[in-house]
């Protein structure tokens, strides 16, 4: 899908089930940005804020392309910011930080994701908000939460600490290696955000039931202990190995090697087991001892990868899939980004968009697209991601009527950037 398209526009009759939201989001790199990105693409008015000159630390990240006006934007801004507006205002200054308060006084949603003790330092933490504008639901991301006590609690955190933190690196560690580091992207981040999103949708529904806004507040750590619940939840159930000792999982889930890549398996049950025998041609398995009661997790190594592997040797990693899919066993090709981006299915769910490059480069930037599918809501079109400050002027007459010459004066003063 490039930017600018639209799908589904018969439900444009329906609005936006967001449509009139405003919100007000002091944001960083991902975890934030990312949440606020499906609240504006649900049809909310997202006015991110950034600090004057440098603006948000993901505009710094690599790689990154050039735009129209000379900025360098990198990965991080352009994953996560589509559809919303930016202002640059010095929020650490008197005069800056009032004007962050009227416009919190006009939000109905105030969102933060500074670190530690920011907010507070700067006057815009929860009870700042909630004395000019009680009906604001205000969200915190954070490394370690501010609502509970932690041990944690001024750590900087980004998406690798609380996923180290949650034991999945340990949890995907290989004999007599380090742990495996960011196995999944920043999941840390875009995880956290969900979590996020659903206690923000329900705080503003209870506010519309219930007539004043609160506090909702995730932390990066709790979110991947519910999310990347595996370690511990298996340690709790006995299944503890010796940490240079493969592990061993009551199933077989492994990958194998076809013809131009490889395939993830996934056999947990007799019945799936039954059926793995039958489209590999080894129906004798079903009576032999080696495999009985579940010995066919361990037979995965000694005879059926090499019986897998010369089954798939003549098809491709998708044809060997779609092979055991019709058979009724989960399988799937492990594609590359150049893969992923040529599937049937990414492009028949609009889950890419193409972001023109500005810089000479023919190919586009690509970003996810909406995984929310509704009827009554039409999808796209994508704005592109803002200029630094670039509705400045515009958010502040919208919001504030503040006019020409305030807006000289603040500028002059230093509280918006040029």
């Amino acid at each position: 899908m490039k930017l600018g398209e639209t799908h589904n526009d018969e439900a444009r009759r329906w609005g936006r089930p967001l449509d009139g939201v405003r919100v007000l989001a002091l944001e960083q790199m991902q975890a934030l940005p990312f949440a606020t990105q499906l609240l504006a693409r649900l049809g909310a008015d997202v006015v991110k804020v950034e600090p004057p000159g440098r603006g948000d630390s993901g505009r710094a990240s690599a790689p990154a392309i050039r735009r129209t006006n000379g900025e360098s934007v990198g990965a991080t801004f352009l994953r996560n910011n589509l559809d919303k507006r930016s202002i640059t205002i010095d929020v650490g200054s008197a005069t800056g930080r009032r004007v962050a308060l009227d416009l919190a006084a006009k939000a109905d949603v105030v969102c933060e994701n500074l670190g530690p003790g920011r907010a507070a330092k700067v006057g815009l933490a929860y009870d700042d908000v909630r004395q000019v504008n009680p009906r604001a639901v205000y969200l915190s991301i954070s490394g370690f939460g501010n609502l509970e006590p932690s041990p944690y609690a001024d750590w900087p955190a980004y998406a690798a600490v609380a996923e180290a933190m949650s034991g999945i690196y340990d949890y995907a560690r290989l004999p007599h290696q380090p742990p495996v580091i960011n196995p999944l992207g920043g999941i840390g981040d875009t995880g956290t955000a969900l979590y996020a999103l659903i206690g923000l949708l329900a705080a503003l529904r209870h506010r519309d039931r219930m007539g004043e806004g609160q506090y909702v507040d995730v932390a990066m750590y709790d979110a991947m202990l519910s999310l990347c619940d595996l370690s511990y939840n298996y340690w709790s159930l006995g299944l503890v190995r010796d940490p240079d000792q493969p592990r061993r999982l009551p199933l077989i889930l492994d990958s194998f090697q076809a013809s131009d890549g490889w395939v993830v398996l996934q056999v947990g049950r007799p019945h799936q087991f039954e059926r793995l025998a039958g489209i590999l041609g080894h129906p004798e398995w079903l009576g032999d001892d080696r495999f009985a009661d579940g010995g066919w997790v361990d037979q995965f190594e000694p005879v059926i990868r090499p019986a897998l592997e010369r089954w798939a040797s003549g098809r491709s990693m998708l044809e060997a899939a779609r092979g055991l899919a019709e058979a009724g066993l989960a399988a799937a090709p492990c594609y590359t980004g150049a893969q992923v981006a040529a599937d049937e299915h990414v492009a028949l769910h609009r889950m890419v968009v193409e972001v023109p490059r500005t810089d000479g480069v023919d190919q586009p930037v690509l970003v996810a697209g909406n995984p929310i599918k509704m009827t009554k809501v039409v999808e796209g079109p994508d704005r592109p991601m803002p200029m630094l400050g670039e509705h400045t002027d515009e958010v502040l007459a919208e919001w504030l009527g503040l006019d020409g010459g305030r807006l000289a004066a603040l500028r002059e003063e230093g509280v918006l950037g040029r």
